[in-house]
């Protein structure tokens, strides 16, 4: 990673433009571009130094919703329960922990009446009790990484 890579991942972590032509703004304030930022962004994603770039929405003002699951899955167990419920095209993303709870998933729908018919379905399909634990109250953060 050079230092364009890292003014890019500084400054996008902090907002992109809306309007007409985003990339070409953007690419105005790193002095670069518009298709070298382009590039730049589709190298990070391939190369996996970043492994999402896109909007982050408030799935609930749009009349969806979204709340964090864990499950209790043995060791040997673990690839093939992630493997499963990473099918659930609900879930946005999984990832391991070291605690008894050891499978951790945020799940988003459409409406808020899927959650649990969606939480049904991954117990179902894997064997295993799906621990739901929705937003009680939401807090801003602005976390940034600075690179």
């Amino acid at each position: 990673m050079d230092e364009i890579d890292r003014n890019i991942i500084n400054q996008l972590q902090r907002g992109f433009p809306i309007c007409e032509r985003p990339y070409q703004v953007a690419a105005e304030q790193l002095d670069i571009s518009e298709s070298e930022l382009i590039e730049r962004i589709s190298l990070l994603l391939e190369n996996k130094t970043l492994t999402r770039f896109g909007p982050m929405y408030q799935i609930e003002k749009a009349g969806g919703a979204f709340t964090l699951a864990a499950m209790s899955i043995p060791e040997d167990q673990f690839d093939t329960v992630a493997e499963q419920v990473n099918q659930f095209p609900e879930i946005a993303h999984n990832y391991e922990r070291a605690h008894k709870l050891n499978m951790w998933f945020v799940l988003g729908t459409e409406h808020p009446d899927e959650i649990n018919t969606t939480i049904k379905r991954i117990e179902d399909k894997t064997g295993f009790h799906v621990y739901n634990m929705p937003k009680l109250q939401e807090f801003y953060v602005g976390l940034y990484f600075p690179v």
